[in-house]
């Protein structure tokens, strides 16, 4: 059987209330907030103390009958409270060990819920040396986890954060797509208008009485006109920016007017070019055949160089003695179109011409598609042809 005064020397070394009755000077609520040398909540201690206690005994640890006594008495006293003789159920005579159980437990006297936790937390530990590695191993596996999980949710932050951020490069380039397209449409919409009457004056010559054909032709030549204009524009622009970089290569402010130049002088030149598209663009023109490349990609075109000689008498007579018809004689008011087939492999056309009183006037053009014939062809038009031509400009 328990003696007493094992039980009453247990309390006084776990500093508990003795069998006087006394009870102990902290309350409850500090008790429960104390950690004792754990750091950890009393309550949630003495949960670790107990599953400790009935995974160990008898197989890990090897207490003695008295020791377990104690153990099971401060459980008692941390569940019920002190013990009420007249609420206890009554004991069987021969069962000794409910009797000593009974005894440590009423032994303890009436030491809190919580105070008993703490002496049932203490007497472990110093019975079992076991149980502080014990506990040690769950703070630093729940201290892992719990350090996982921020960098788990750090880690989900920063996902959430990059794609937001990715979300909205995408959305502000697709905005700037947009607002390119409606640039775009917008200047092209402008090449259209001023081209469209002389384009469809040339599909009318291309496909009479045939409207479908017509404004296919003419749908196809305004789309060549904006891309070469485009082409001529990028190549106009570089060239004036490399320029200007070669000029201020040794000034950073420089570098910045210059920039800004080239932003001024792309803005001026896009505004000129599409408001006088009709004046000062060359047109070229674009048959539909099955040979067409439909790729959508267009060869960089240079821009067109002019030039002027300054003896015409000697240039006159260059043409004059050269092989061939070389001279074509243009009587007042007609209109004489020369169709000069190009090489395949070339790159430049050069045009050349002389008028003494400056009373000729010359336009080039280009027509895309497979020449019928290498020769050089000569189609004089009729002077009432050109009559009509001046009056339908004057008209318009």
């Amino acid at each position: 059987m328990v003696s007493p005064d094992n039980v009453d020397q247990t309390l006084r070394n776990l500093s508990l209330t003795p069998l006087d009755g006394h009870q102990g000077s902290g309350s409850d609520t500090e008790s429960d907030n104390r950690s004792l040398k754990w750091h950890l909540p009393l309550k949630e201690l003495y949960k670790m103390a107990c599953a400790f206690y009935k995974e160990k005994s008898g197989k890990a640890i090897h207490l003695s009958y008295e020791d377990n006594l104690k153990l099971v008495a401060f459980t008692q006293q941390a569940a019920h409270g002190p013990l009420d003789p007249g609420k206890a159920p009554q004991l069987g005579m021969f069962d000794v060990i409910g009797k000593d159980r009974r005894i440590a437990w009423q032994h303890l006297g009436t030491i809190t819920k919580l105070q008993a936790m703490e002496g049932f937390i203490d007497l472990l530990d110093r019975l079992c040396p076991q149980f502080k590695p014990y506990v040690e191993a769950i703070k630093k596996d729940r201290e892992e986890k719990a350090q996982q999980a921020q960098a788990e949710e750090a880690k989900r932050r920063e996902q959430v954060e990059k794609e937001k951020e990715k979300l909205a490069e995408l959305k502000r380039i697709e905005d700037e797509k947009n607002r390119e397209e409606i640039q775009r449409r917008q200047l092209q919409d402008a090449l259209n208008q001023q081209t469209y009457h002389q384009f469809k004056d040339y599909a009318e010559k291309q496909f009479p009485g045939n409207p479908e054909q017509q404004a296919v032709l003419i749908r196809q030549l305004q789309n060549e006109h904006y891309h070469q204009y485009m082409q001529q524009l990028q190549a106009q622009v570089a060239s004036n920016f490399s320029h200007m970089r070669a000029t201020s290569v040794d000034s950073d402010s420089a570098e910045v007017d210059a920039g800004n130049q080239v932003t001024e002088q792309h803005a001026g030149f896009q505004t000129e070019q599409a408001a006088s598209a009709k004046e000062n663009t060359q047109l070229e023109y674009k048959e539909q055949c099955d040979s067409d490349d439909e790729s959508g990609e267009y060869a960089v075109i240079s821009p067109a160089n002019m030039w002027t000689k300054p003896d015409v008498k000697l240039f006159k007579q260059e043409v004059t003695s050269g092989k061939g018809d070389g001279v074509i004689r243009v009587g007042h008011g007609d209109t004489i179109t020369v169709r000069v087939p190009t090489h395949e492999g070339g790159s430049s056309l050069f045009w050349e011409f002389a008028t003494d009183n400056y009373d000729i006037g010359f336009g080039v053009y280009f027509e895309w598609g497979k020449p019928m014939t290498t020769d050089v062809s000569v189609h004089v038009s009729e002077s009432d042809e050109d009559d009509d031509t001046l009056e339908d400009d004057d008209g318009n």
